[in-house]
């Protein structure tokens, strides 16, 4: 039985740190899936996330022609200042051939930055900041997996970045060049029992001629502390592109530090139809350290003031030992004089 307390107990810490707070124990990432969490990787943590991938695409109707290559998702984060503020880059680039099936097929070799974006997020509101009623119980599976709730109140943050695209980029719309603004609200919801729902709301390129909308919703269920699987939509909708995309995936827990996933992504049209294999890495640098307690004395660490506090207390029961021996000797010499 003390092997399954032990996870048990581990499995609640991991939840706590996950529900209320920025930083925590085990490595936080926006991986599997393409949706941002609402909260940061927490102050002094680099954090790197890459995902190689597949893909095929075709398109039937009226021109028709596929798509086969290859390409990889990244992203590099950064807890700057407060817990709340993460800075980011990341990026998209792929290589394909692109053939067109006509009478006279021929291939078109691509290979460009999908996107590449640099910005920052802040966290607004946190409903888990300071709620110790909210915090699992350790000793009670029932009362870890009732609902609550408080719990429909999501964590939200907000980003806001830059694009940067090339010219005569094959990915992007004509005329598209430089850089442009995007915008995101970001969502989460954590449930009970190992369930969380993550919701974006983005808008990307805006002011441009791929000025599109976007919308992300995640659901992902930890059985354990090392297993978890996740489901997600993805919706984009521009003159230039559209397309409603489905994903399906897990990742494991290598270590507190390394994470691995895995995912497939597909849609329901021909227009043009996708299919994607992902397999993904996160990796962090901790130099994460908690604030230490207010110094009373000049503002010094809270160690240092542990060594005072030694030293006082070892002055006190020193100045009580010698009027302790002063007290016995004033004895002795009344009892002398009695005699």
């Amino acid at each position: 039985m003390k092997p399954i307390k032990s996870t048990c107990i581990l499995f609640f810490s991991l939840l706590t740190a996950l529900c209320f707070g920025q930083y925590t124990d085990v490595i936080n990432s926006n991986r599997p899936g393409v949706s941002r969490s609402a909260f940061s990787v927490g102050t002094n943590v680099l954090q790197f996330e890459v995902g190689p991938y597949i893909i095929n695409e075709k398109r039937t109707p009226a021109l028709s022609t596929e798509v086969d290559g290859f390409g990889v998702d990244f992203s590099a984060r950064y807890g700057l200042f407060f817990e709340e503020l993460e800075l980011n880059i990341e990026g998209n680039y792929q290589n394909d051939t692109k053939t067109f099936l006509s009478s006279v097929p021929f291939d078109e070799d691509r290979a460009n930055f999908k996107f590449l974006t640099i910005g920052a997020k802040y966290l607004v509101f946190d409903p888990y900041k300071n709620s110790e009623e909210d915090k699992p119980n350790l000793y009670s599976y029932h009362a870890n997996h009732r609902f609550k709730w408080k719990s429909l109140i999501p964590a939200v943050s907000v980003y806001v970045g830059a694009n940067f695209d090339t010219k005569n980029n094959p990915y992007t719309a004509p005329e598209i060049e430089g850089f442009s603004p995007k915008v995101m609200i970001a969502s989460q919801n954590n449930f009970a029992g190992g369930w969380v729902l993550v919701l974006n709301l983005i808008k990307d390129r805006i002011g441009t001629d791929q000025s599109d909308f976007q919308y992300i919703i995640t659901l992902t269920h930890s059985f354990n502390p090392k297993w978890v699987i996740f489901g997600e939509t993805q919706g984009i909708k521009s003159d230039f592109y559209a397309d409603n995309l489905l994903r399906f995936g897990g990742a494991y827990l290598w270590g507190k530090d390394f994470q691995l996933d895995t995912a497939l992504t597909f849609n329901t049209k021909d227009t043009p139809s996708v299919f994607s294999v992902n397999f993904g890495a996160s990796y962090r640098f901790d130099f994460h350290k908690d604030k230490e307690n207010e110094d009373i004395d000049n503002g010094g660490s809270a160690k240092e003031e542990g060594k005072r506090q030694a030293r006082r207390n070892k002055t006190k029961k020193n100045k009580n030992s010698d009027s302790s021996e002063k007290k016995k000797q004033k004895r002795k010499d009344t009892d002398f004089d009695d005699n």
